[in-house]
């Protein structure tokens, strides 16, 4: 698997489930099966620019969208930013990571989202900036 593929498809899962959207409703739109929603979820199946074309306009973005913040291709330097920016995003096009940025949307004030902040940070281990935590290891 490409990482700039797995990158894309995390996204496209991410922006689907923001949506509230499932995977049949969207193969529905594209013309294709759930199942081939899943492979470009996954990264396993590389999503057609056309495709990915129509998903930005039913998801309301740019198609550029789908790639800020992703890998750098084949060493390229620029709009990469890193591993851990990488994993945020894998992280987030999870369920448990969905679900808590959805949730913590929602609280209004301020300062219970600010304490809520501290105290997962004050559980969290120290971040070493590297990529030693799979996001498998969070779900």
């Amino acid at each position: 698997m490409n990482s700039v593929d797995v990158y894309v498809g995390a996204r496209l899962r991410m922006r689907r489930a923001m949506l509230g959207m499932s995977q049949s409703k969207l193969g529905s739109i594209l013309g294709v099966t759930f199942q081939q929603i899943q492979k470009y979820e996954k990264g396993v199946n590389r999503i057609s620019a056309t495709r990915l074309k129509q998903a930005a306009s039913v998801f309301d973005v740019d198609v550029d969208w789908f790639y800020e913040g992703g890998p750098a291709v084949d060493g390229a330097k620029g709009w990469a930013e890193g591993a851990s920016r990488s994993l945020d995003v894998q992280f987030l096009s999870t369920t448990d990571g969905f679900r808590l940025n959805r949730a913590f949307t929602r609280i209004r004030d301020p300062k219970v989202r600010r304490k809520i902040i501290d105290l997962v940070e004050s559980l969290a281990p120290p971040d070493d900036g590297g990529d030693s935590h799979p996001v498998d290891a969070v779900r």
